[in-house]
């Protein structure tokens, strides 16, 4: 089964993102009547900055420039090719999408870094989704993906502090890039996954876990770009990305993150977050980098830790149960903990002139 960007799938996403644009539309109008212009959404000197989303018409991409247009932000949105741009401008030459709309699309290689750089300019900040899709059509996720993976983060963090424009960026990893240990070598057993845990990685080469595995290097690779330019950098590990239709519109990276998925579940460590509660917790932390917002968040929903949600998991997906769960008697003496607590922290806390909901 490939996972090369369909045509359905294609016109799926530009019938989303057509249908976010028309909605973003109302939302302005509302905006601009002073009357009905008190809904809570940012007053401060961030209103309506423009921020940048690569990928952006991916399955995350999508779900989190719906919610940077209802936070007022306008928005550019990177696309890898041509007939994702024409498409765009049929719907503002049919009057979908009005010249003063808040959203634009403009094509550029994430390989590229001069390329970005021109993309970037004039943006405030950039949100980073890590979208990608098998150049060779092959079924999951390869370790060719996994270098890919490395060398985009590289160019998106080194263009972004090239950008004199760019404040900040938000960076998608996975929660694969925190959970992968060989803790049968660990003495004691870490009982905890949070923020400050790295998946191993030769544990993930030697069981050929090639998404945790490119995540991993990909945020790492991140942080020290980051770190050396003086880049604000905050990353978000999410688990397996749900919501409508996920398995279909998000197919490579829901079949390679359930890769070792029955270790997860037997140790406790299988989770997964609703598409547009991540997008709804990265617009809420991009804003809170002005304040306290920092380094890593584990960001999930629901842990999957009974038979009945692997089996619910499993008939989304359409997979056997045993995919999932090979044996509930088998599951690990050591079960470990999943902390998301640093972003509930984080989330519980009232930003200033900013409501979240």
């Amino acid at each position: 089964m490939g996972f090369v960007r369909t045509e359905e799938r294609r016109k799926a996403e530009l019938e989303e993102l057509r249908r976010i644009v028309v909605a973003s539309a109302g939302l302005q109008r509302r905006k601009n009547n002073p009357q009905i212009s008190s809904t809570g959404i940012d007053r401060n000197d961030e209103e309506g900055s423009l921020v940048c989303v690569t990928s952006g018409v991916s399955y995350l991409g999508l779900a989190l420039v719906n919610r940077l247009l209802v936070r007022g932000y306008s928005v550019r949105i990177i696309v890898d090719n041509p007939e994702d741009i024409d498409k765009l401008r049929e719907m503002e030459t049919s009057g979908e999408m009005a010249t003063n709309q808040k959203v634009e699309a403009v094509m550029a290689k994430l390989t590229d870094i001069q390329s970005l750089m021109k993309v970037f300019e004039g943006c405030r900040g950039v949100f980073h989704t890590s979208a990608h899709t098998d150049p060779a059509g092959l079924s999951g996720y390869t370790k060719i993906m996994a270098e890919i993976e490395v060398k985009v983060a590289e160019n998106v963090i080194e263009a972004c502090a090239r950008t004199t424009s760019i404040r900040k960026c938000v960076f998608t990893s996975s929660l694969a890039a925190c959970v992968w240990k060989d803790n049968a070598h660990q003495d004691p057993p870490v009982p905890v996954i949070n923020q400050d845990s790295w998946s191993n990685e030769s544990f993930c080469t030697d069981k050929k876990l090639w998404y945790a595995l490119g995540k991993m290097r990909a945020e790492k690779a991140a942080w020290r770009i980051a770190e050396e330019r003086g880049l604000k950098l905050t990353t978000i590990c999410p688990g397996l990305l749900t919501g409508p239709e996920f398995c279909r519109r998000n197919p490579t990276a829901t079949i390679a993150y359930l890769k070792g998925a029955q270790d997860m579940y037997a140790n406790g460590l299988l989770a997964t977050v609703d598409v547009m509660r991540l997008a709804e917790a990265q617009v809420y932390v991009f804003k809170a980098m002005n304040e306290n917002a920092f380094g890593r968040y584990i960001c999930f929903d629901n842990e999957i830790d009974s038979q009945n949600e692997a089996e619910k998991l499993a008939k989304d997906i359409g997979m056997p149960v045993e995919k999932i769960c090979s044996n509930p008697s088998s599951n690990s003496l050591q079960r470990l903990k999943l902390s998301n607590e640093k972003l509930g922290r984080l989330m519980s806390r009232p930003l200033r002139c900013y409501s979240y909901c």
